[in-house]
């Protein structure tokens, strides 16, 4: 028994040995493949180090080397080993490095410089020759895995702050408070602006960068340096381009950025949208002294070109623009026509009018009625730069300018026309405003388009002009009845001719067939007129040519007569001058006549039995009757007064008939 345990001793003390050969004096370490140490040498020839933690020249002190994966010898008497697994960063996230060694910062500087040589914070001794500095860092770790000696290098990401510890708790609490920053800015994962599928993303990024010298003065944005900085992911770059620290004026449109949040912080704001209907006019913070384009004769700003300060001559058109609202702004005027509504009950989409009010108004004939109003006005998009300078923005416009200009044109209207007229003559006094005004508003760089009135309203608790209201409805309803009673006559009437045409549409078939009759009559009474002309045509040219027959022989006969006649006036003409005038020619023609009448009564004037002188007549009666007329026509001479024996020719004449009668002519001798 005592052998055994002898021989356990003798065992035991072997391996203590052993151990103590190979893991404390020979110091056998062996790293694992996905593992790195840290050396930390206790002491050394070359002394320990003052103001720094790597002893760069064997010092004691962190070594700045690693051991990477496999067997290495350290002794425990001289070495210190600080195991621990590589340094993994996950996809799409990000680690800040802190570095305890180093050269310091200068004043203008919050960030260590970036080290190219430091291979990305994996080759201390490259970091420290190549004037790497303390403190955070402005490079940092993107995904993957990485070799980091921690006694130099602090890495801190969103789980945990991968370090060796070996000084006070003070430190560690600081880096703890750094880690719960970034946790605020969420600076552990990219930038990512990304919009919905094809389409941009409304939001932008407002860069502020924490580093590098600070702006002039009177400056409140960084000017842009260009895009050699990679949108502010490289900012060694951003620095050498003398890019300066503050709000800058260049921002991040969609995609990813690896930016150091403690480099430069990135704030979330929605794009610039200037919508259909409407301009953007710039004002802009940022820029230099442009030169004034609005002309001499304009008194009321500049306008400015681009990148100048000020109002710029050029509006922004409908569209989405990634612009730095902290650099300018931009003021949205409607091209569209505005709708200003002087009422309290009514208010536009676009809010100018929400302090519009209806017009107080007196009118000639002393009422006090109020008048709504509407006006349609229209910016023309090259002159909206002109109306923001001129007045800030539209609703400015509308308050401080066309609202005292409107109210004061419709109360000098008002004065001259009574509430009837403003109510009758509406339409003339909106032709009348409409063409004044237009160039009122002209002045103020805006286009007037119409002009409309209301009816006025009366104040509260009179009704006066309620009942003047109320008189012209009733007019209007009396002429709009009559209207109706000259509308419903003409209906009746309609009526009544639709009526006569269905009792005609019922009596078709009777009047076709009278028309028809009518028609047969008509052209048989037209062939009867025919032949009836004809026959009138054929007794006219009869008629006619008796007519001539007639007439020809009445001419010959007038012809004959008037031969006869002239030859018995010549041959009275004859006896008148044989008598000694006409009272003898008298005497005889009222013989002759009286001794006609008496031998027309067949009287006896004288004895029946007469001595015949004579022979008989051509009748074979004896001439008496000749003898008689003869007696008788000297009788009445001497009852006139005529003597014979004075008148010798007269009793000649007076006897030569009888005479001539007495005497035989040749056919009776015959």
């Amino acid at each position: 028994m005592e052998q055994y345990v002898m021989w356990l001793l003798i065992a035991v003390g072997a391996l203590i040995a052993f151990y103590l050969l190979v893991f404390v004096i020979l110091g056998l370490r062996v790293i694992a493949s996905d593992e790195v140490a840290v050396i930390e040498k206790w002491w050394s020839f070359r002394g320990s180090l003052r103001d720094s933690i790597i002893a760069l020249n064997g010092e004691a002190g962190y070594a700045p080397l690693l051991l990477r994966g496999g067997i290495h010898f350290k002794s425990a008497l001289m070495f210190k080993i600080h195991k621990y697994p590589l340094i993994t960063i996950p996809q799409g996230q990000i680690a800040y490095i802190f570095a305890r060694d180093g050269k310091p910062l200068a004043p203008v500087q919050t960030l260590g410089r970036v080290i190219p040589e430091a291979n990305n914070f994996q080759d201390v001794t490259g970091f420290l020759k190549n004037g790497g500095q303390r403190g955070l860092q402005r490079g940092i770790l993107r995904e993957g895995t990485y070799a980091i000696n921690l006694a130099q290098f602090i890495v801190i990401t969103p789980g945990e702050i991968k370090a060796i510890f070996n000084s006070s708790k003070s430190e560690r609490v600081e880096l703890v408070s750094m880690q719960r920053t970034l946790l605020e800015r969420n600076a552990f994962v990219p930038v990512i602006i990304m919009g919905n599928g094809s389409e941009a993303s409304d939001n932008m990024g407002i860069v502020t960068v924490h580093d590098g010298s600070s702006l002039p003065e009177g400056e409140i944005i960084a000017p842009c340096v260009g895009e050699a900085h990679a949108s502010f992911q490289d900012p060694e770059k951003f620095l050498e381009l003398n890019g300066k620290r503050g709000k800058q004026m260049q921002v991040l449109t969609d995609g990813t950025y690896y930016i150091n949040r403690l480099f430069a912080t990135v704030e979330f704001r929605p794009k610039t949208v200037v919508p259909i209907g409407f301009v953007g006019v710039v004002v802009s913070f940022f820029g230099k002294e442009g030169i004034d384009t609005t002309g001499a004769d304009y008194r009321h700003g500049e306008l400015v070109g681009a990148g100048c300060k000020g109002v710029l001559e050029r509006p922004l058109m409908p569209g989405k623009y990634a612009f730095n609202t902290d650099a300018g702004k931009v003021v949205l005027v409607p091209t569209i026509n505005i709708i200003l509504k002087w009422n309290k009950e009514e208010t536009g989409s676009h809010k100018y009018d929400e302090n519009l009010t209806e017009v107080d108004i007196i009118t000639k004939d002393a009422f006090e009625p109020s008048l709504p109003l509407s006006v349609v006005m229209h910016i023309d998009y090259k002159e909206a730069p002109w109306v923001i300078q001129r007045f800030g923005d539209i609703s400015m416009l509308v308050n401080q300018s066309l609202d005292p200009l409107v109210s004061a044109y419709f109360k000098d209207i008002a004065q001259t026309k009574t509430l009837i007229q403003l109510i009758q003559e509406r339409s003339e006094i909106r032709e009348r405003a409409v063409g004044e005004m237009r160039e009122k508003f002209a002045k103020y760089n805006l286009q007037l388009e119409e002009v409309l009135i209301g009816t006025p309203k009366s104040p509260v608790a009179d009704i006066q002009i309620e009942n003047i209201l109320t008189q012209l409805r009733e007019r209007q309803i009396a002429e709009e009845k009559k209207v109706t009673y000259q509308k419903q006559q003409s209906a009746a009437e309609s009526e009544k001719s639709l009526r006569e045409a269905e009792a005609v549409a019922a009596q078709q078939g009777l009047l076709t067939k009278s028309k028809i009759q009518i028609e047969v009559e008509r052209n048989s009474g037209a062939a009867l007129a025919s032949k009836a002309e004809q026959e009138a045509n054929q007794i006219v040219a009869l008629a006619k040519a008796n007519a001539s027959r007639i007439s020809l022989e009445g001419e010959a006969e007038a012809s004959k007569e008037s031969n006869i006649g002239l030859a018995k006036a010549r041959a009275i003409d004859a006896q008148v001058k044989a008598y000694g005038g006409a009272e003898f020619r008298i005497i005889q023609e009222v013989t002759d006549k009286l001794s006609d009448a008496i031998k027309s009564a067949k009287v006896d004037i004288v004895p029946k039995t007469v001595v015949n002188m004579g022979g008989n007549d051509k009748d074979g009666v004896g001439n008496s009757s000749t003898i008689l007329d003869t007696l008788l026509k000297f009788i009445t001479l001497d009852k006139l007064g005529v003597r014979m024996n004075e008148k010798p020719e007269m009793a000649l004449e007076l006897v030569a008939p009888t005479i001539e009668e007495s005497v035989p002519t040749q056919a009776e001798v015959k």
